[in-house]
């Protein structure tokens, strides 16, 4: 989408264009040298670019930084249309952090059929946004949208940087995708209250994403994701015929990331 294309001078942007390059199959970039602070690329699709947070993370247990592809301003570029994304930065981002912990935390796979509930154990992951006109002034990018996720305790914070994760600028991603689907639906089920049960609903990413009128007419608007990707899933896509991914800039689908070696 020409409205959403790299904007020059943009970190995330040149993040996400220096990610194009990572080998697909990898579950990471190759180690760094000691005081690098080059993004760790930890997972690339066409849509997002997962990067770990190296240089100032808010949590010793892992912090990491999910990028759109695309120069998208702010979550109020979204519509109704991008549920899916939302539920898929949700799965990836908890499905990186899983693998963060350590080999002992017992982790429930989410591939079976039907799929599992991925697991938050104990409520340690926090997944969201910060919005503006708050930031994070450690990582100073409001105008390309990006998600925070990492394993609490945030013990590396500090009280300034906490203003931007508190519930004055803080966005939990479960509470976003429940309020689109409150506003284009009749579905009053919040996503986001602490020690709740996923709800049915949670296991349908496009829960609540088509928009229309009673007489039948259409009117959802188009979607941020490319359309290639099968988001629901997170799995590549095959054409007809083809053995191969349509992309090759796809990393390991979600449901496969292996542990991440800490």
């Amino acid at each position: 989408m020409s409205m959403f294309s790299p904007k020059a001078g943009c970190p995330m942007c040149g993040i996400v264009a220096s990610a194009s390059h990572v080998s697909p199959n990898s579950p990471r970039t190759p180690s760094f040298p000691p005081g690098s602070t080059q993004a760790e690329v930890l997972w690339r699709d066409d849509n997002f670019t997962a990067y770990r947070e190296k240089a100032h993370p808010v949590s010793s247990k892992g912090h990491i930084i999910i990028a759109f592809n695309l120069h998208v301003p702010s979550i109020y570029s979204l519509s109704s249309s991008d549920l899916p994304l939302l539920a898929n930065i949700r799965n990836l981002a908890t499905r990186l952090l899983a693998s963060l912990l350590p080999a002992t935390t017992p982790v429930t796979p989410s591939t079976a059929a039907p799929p599992a509930p991925l697991q938050n154990p104990d409520n340690q992951f926090r997944i969201g946004f910060i919005t503006p006109p708050f930031k994070d002034n450690k990582i100073p990018v409001t105008d390309h949208l990006h998600a925070h996720a990492y394993i609490g305790p945030a013990d590396l914070m500090g009280w300034w940087r906490g203003v931007a994760y508190s519930p004055l600028a803080w966005y939990a991603i479960e509470d976003l995708i429940a309020e689109i689907r409150e506003s284009v639906t009749n579905n009053r089920i919040k996503s986001g209250y602490e020690n709740r049960t996923r709800a049915p609903i949670d296991m349908v990413p496009g829960a609540g994403s088509r928009m229309g009128t009673a007489d039948g007419t259409e009117l959802t608007e188009s979607s941020l994701a490319n359309p290639h990707s099968m988001l629901e899933d997170g799995e590549e896509r095959i054409t007809p015929g083809s053995s191969s991914p349509v992309s090759s800039q796809y990393l390991s689908p979600q449901s496969q990331i292996p542990h991440l070696r800490v």
